[in-house]
């Protein structure tokens, strides 16, 4: 019996310690700095407004993206670009826990 699972495991923003964050593509790991994530939510939220994804839906239905400081290139479609946009939004506004 051969069974073929098909795991999508998405884009995932992981907090690793004070300022170190992992960014979790289908293809590889990308380590950023807090200054890194902020950049890439920047460019995310630029590239998601109405008028950006209607260009893209018309033109070439997927983006390039350099990430880190472009030492990492991704390549997002409308779908996985919307994920990575719900992935940054949940990081910065879901309240840390504090350990005292």
């Amino acid at each position: 019996m051969n069974l073929e699972i098909d795991i999508n495991t998405g884009y995932q923003i992981k907090h690793l310690t004070f300022c170190k964050y992992e960014l979790i593509t289908p293809n590889k790991t990308i380590s950023l700095s807090f200054p890194q994530v902020l950049e890439l939510r920047r460019k995310i939220n630029e590239l998601t407004t109405y008028s950006s994804l209607t260009r893209i839906v018309n033109n070439e239905n997927f983006v390039l993206l350099f990430v880190a400081g472009k030492e990492h290139l991704i390549f997002l479609e409308i779908p996985q670009l919307l994920e990575l946009k719900e992935e940054l939004d949940l990081l910065f506004h879901t309240p840390s826990f504090v350990l005292v």
